[in-house]
Order: C-alpha cells, then structure tokens, then sequence
C-alpha cells in the first residue's frame, strides 16, 4: 500500500492548461466516484482550486504517480504534452506536501489562509462520500494539526503581501478599525476591485465607484455592493469619504489640492486616507501636505508588501520544522514506506 500525490499547479502548467484539468463541485462528486473504480485505488482526495488540481490516493500494488497522470489526463481527454507540467510525489513526501499546501507555504501568496478552508472542504467531500479510510483520515486530521500549529507558532501570515493587503494595513493604521468606514474607488480595475473588496473584508460598510465609463462604474459597484457615481459629480461624495482608492489610466492628476480643500470643513476636518495605485499617479502630491490627508502612493505600497514578503519566507525554515514534527506522530504505512 502505497500514498501517492499527482498534481499540477500555477508554477508548473499556464492558466490554459489548469482549466482543463479544474473541476466543478458535481464533477468533484464524479471524478471521486471513477478514481475509486480505477485498479488497485483504495482511497482519494481530490483538491481542485483556481491555482491547483492535485490528487492524493492510496493506491496498491505496483501502481504510482505515472499510472495515475494517465488516467488523469484519459479523464480530462488531454493528449498535450505533458513533460514539466505534472509534479508527484509519493510516502512520505506527499504528506509533507500536504501539509505545505494546507499551511498556506505553496501558494502564490505565500502564507494564504483561504487554501486551508479549501483542502479541509476537499476532505470533507471525500470522507462523506466514503472515499477515505484509515490512511487519509489520519493523514488529512494531522494536517489540519500542522495548519493550525503553523498559523499559530509563526509569522508565515503575518504582513499583507499584496497591495490591496497593504492598502488595509495603511488604513487601520489611521483609524484602528475600518468598521463603518465609506470607501470611494476612482477607476474600475482589477485593482480597485481588490482593494475595495479588500476593505469590505475588514469592515468597510459602502463603496463608491466612479469612472469615466459609468457603465464600468456601475458594473463594478453591482458586484461588490457598492453604488456608481458619475465621474463629473464624485468631488461632491468627498464629504463623506474616509478612504479614496485611485486607480485610473489617466495621464494626468486626476485629485488635486482644490478638490480635499472645498470640502474640509464640511468633513470637520477628519483624517482622509488616499491610496493612490495608478501610474502615472492620480492624485497630485501636494494633496498629502494637507494636514489630515494620509497620502500612499504605489511605491510605498509595494515596499511595504515586499518587506512582509521577506519576513514569511524567513518563518519557512520553522514551518518546516513543524511538518517534520507532526508528520513525525503520524503511524501511516504508506507514509513510512
């Protein structure tokens, strides 16, 4: 008896080759049932993300990683090549794997939280359909020990490493919490989406969107719960922002002094935190030498990111440590093998 890992993910195969391999929930629940009606399979988990498709099987006889990349690969009809796009691994080595993937140390945002939820669902979809035994279930609860201990006893999370994260960080910085705060996002990007979801996820209460194009405006602002405004009207919804995201491919300042300076006292003079993520630069420099205007430009953002980004990749080492030791507790024959 033998555990084997097969996967492929955002470093080994492009997006056009992870989609043909994704799976939906209901092919989930099929792709479970035939991997345990393909020879000499005796348990599986199917973990399937938008960066990742990776299956852990215990399998018997001669039976490895290149007979199930077939099988994987008849499922899916793919007959591309496959050379570099597939890793494996197998014993030991795949549930030390697992227990990176789980604690967030294989991600494309090192020490991510959301793939823990995401391994833990995957699991709970094999258990409840009778696809795990002995050697998963004791395998998969010690991961979520290892997860548990890695978010606990390191600094792999700690820092955002992205700019919408950093974003977050400025702003609680300011206001300690972000809780009924109005956030207004000028431009209608992949990045302002990020960073105004970003800031709703800690407690940011309305958004405003506005853009040249309204319809982009309001086709934003419809996804995220927010409401458009028209881009010639958003200096009158300055009175009652805390937050301004900039994000506009306009070749010129869009914000200037003029525009925080007719609205101060209407706004009693409380903080205004200006994030401004375009380049060239939306908002005009001298609006941070107003006195309650906290102005980030691009740069400030990405450093920050950067510098949290060095500090998780120091905890590795400890990470590292913490998978040996669990994985050490774990009686698993097709571990030790």
């Amino acid at each position: 008896m033998k555990l084997v890992c097969l996967g492929l993910n955002h470093e080994t195969a492009p997006v056009e080759v992870r989609e043909r391999f994704a799976l939906s929930d209901k092919a989930l629940d099929r792709e479970l049932v035939s991997l345990l009606e393909a020879k000499d399979i005796e348990e599986g988990v199917v973990l399937s993300t938008c960066n990742r498709t990776e299956y852990y099987a215990v399998v018997n006889g001669g039976r490895g990683a290149a007979e199930l990349e077939s099988w994987i690969c008849g499922q899916r009809e793919f007959d591309g090549a496959r050379e570099g796009i597939f890793y494996s691994y197998e014993a030991r080595e795949a549930a030390e794997h697992l227990c990176r993937v789980a604690s967030g140390m294989d991600s494309m945002v090192l020490g991510e939280t959301e793939i823990f939820g995401q391994v833990k669902k995957a699991y709970q979809r094999s258990l409840d359909g009778k696809a795990t035994k002995g050697v998963l279930n004791r395998l998969f609860q010690r991961t979520f020990s290892v997860g548990k201990r890695v978010r606990n006893q390191t600094g792999i999370q700690e820092g955002a490493t992205s700019v919408a994260g950093s974003s977050v960080e400025l702003a609680e910085k300011v206001f300690g919490r972000l809780k009924g705060s109005t956030v207004m996002v000028i431009g209608a990007g992949e990045v302002s989406r990020q960073t105004a979801q970003a800031l709703q996820s800690r407690g940011a209460s309305s958004v405003i969107v506005t853009n040249r194009s309204y319809d982009k405006a309001l086709e934003l602002a419809e996804s995220i719960g927010g409401h458009a405004v028209h881009f010639d009207s958003w200096e009158t919804e300055l009175k009652d922002v805390d937050v301004v995201i900039a994000a506009t491919g306009a070749p010129h300042f869009v914000v200037k002094p003029g525009h925080v300076e007719a609205v101060r006292r209407k706004r009693k003079f409380r903080p205004l935190i200006m994030v401004d993520v375009a380049v060239p630069r939306d908002i005009d420099p001298k609006v941070g030498e107003i006195e309650e205007v906290y102005l980030y430009d691009i740069d400030t953002l990405q450093e920050m990111a950067n510098e949290a980004r060095k500090r998780r990749e120091k905890q590795l080492i400890l990470c590292e440590e913490i998978i040996r030791e669990e994985i050490d507790k774990t009686v698993l024959p097709a571990v030790n093998d």
